[in-house]
């Protein structure tokens, strides 16, 4: 008898929702003008800065990269780690006033599938390197918390993807086997992670990510689409099926 399939994994950003263009850069850049900062990210910026995993980390890759006098142009100098983190949370408010505002819908056919999955018995959670607020609050927005079994997020790890920790944790939490789940990711870095935990990914690109490697996915969409708007298939076999369902999940998961 063959593995059954019994749970769904997430990612969050880019993943459930078009965060990263319209989301989390337009907040980052709330943050940079209240904080009297002359930094612009803009969507090409951004584009290069989502190659660096969490948003704390990318303010640093984007100090060392591009403003390398920074701290040492201020006087007095200040404890960068803590201006960061400082940084951060401002821009996370500035996210979750986006969120509450309606500004940030789901992609296409994602509470389809996850409701097809609560009802079919189907396990779910949330694998992702977002900050935990960021996280929680588009599933408080959009879906429901208490749907997901598992919400790991941010540091609960210490490696961030492309590392599988996020991953390894999640299964550990779940205490069920790689070949029991089946992930869904928009990266490079989130498939890596996945891959690399034993996992088999379904991969829906964005703007950010079309152009990037998705060779060790098991399936590659522009989106799970819906029954009157289908999606495309641009690498695995979907069969005749038009849009990504629960009959889909499970025999691509065996």
């Amino acid at each position: 008898m063959g593995v059954m399939l019994r749970a769904l994994i997430f990612d969050v950003d880019g993943t459930l929702a078009e965060t990263e263009r319209d989301g989390h850069r337009i907040a980052f850049n709330w943050s940079f003008a209240e904080a009297g900062l002359d930094w612009n990210w803009s969507s090409e910026l951004y584009g290069e800065l989502l190659a660096v995993s969490g948003g704390k980390e990318r303010i640093r890759y984007y100090l060392d990269r591009y403003r390398p006098d920074f701290q040492t142009s201020l006087q007095p100098p200040i404890d960068l780690d803590t201006f960061i983190v400082n940084l951060h949370a401002a821009k996370t408010q500035h996210y979750r006033n986006l969120l509450d505002r309606g500004a940030i819908p789901l992609r296409w056919g994602v509470r389809r599938l996850i409701d097809e999955a609560r009802n079919g018995g189907i396990r779910l959670a949330i694998a992702t390197t977002s900050a935990l607020p960021n996280a929680m609050a588009l599933l408080d927005r959009t879906l429901d918390p208490a749907w997901f079994e598992v919400i790991a997020a941010g540091d609960i790890v210490p490696k961030k993807k492309p590392a599988p920790d996020i991953y390894y944790y999640v299964l550990n939490q779940m205490q069920l086997a790689p070949e029991e789940c089946l992930v869904f990711e928009d990266s490079h870095h989130g498939l890596q992670a996945a891959a690399q935990a034993g996992l088999k990914t379904i991969v829906t690109y964005n703007n950010y990510t079309q152009t990037q490697d998705f060779s060790e996915a098991v399936l590659v969409l522009n989106h799970l689409g819906e029954p009157d708007r289908p999606f495309t298939v641009r690498a695995g076999d979907a069969g005749d099926c038009r849009y990504f369902d629960l009959a889909l999940a499970i025999r691509l998961g065996v």
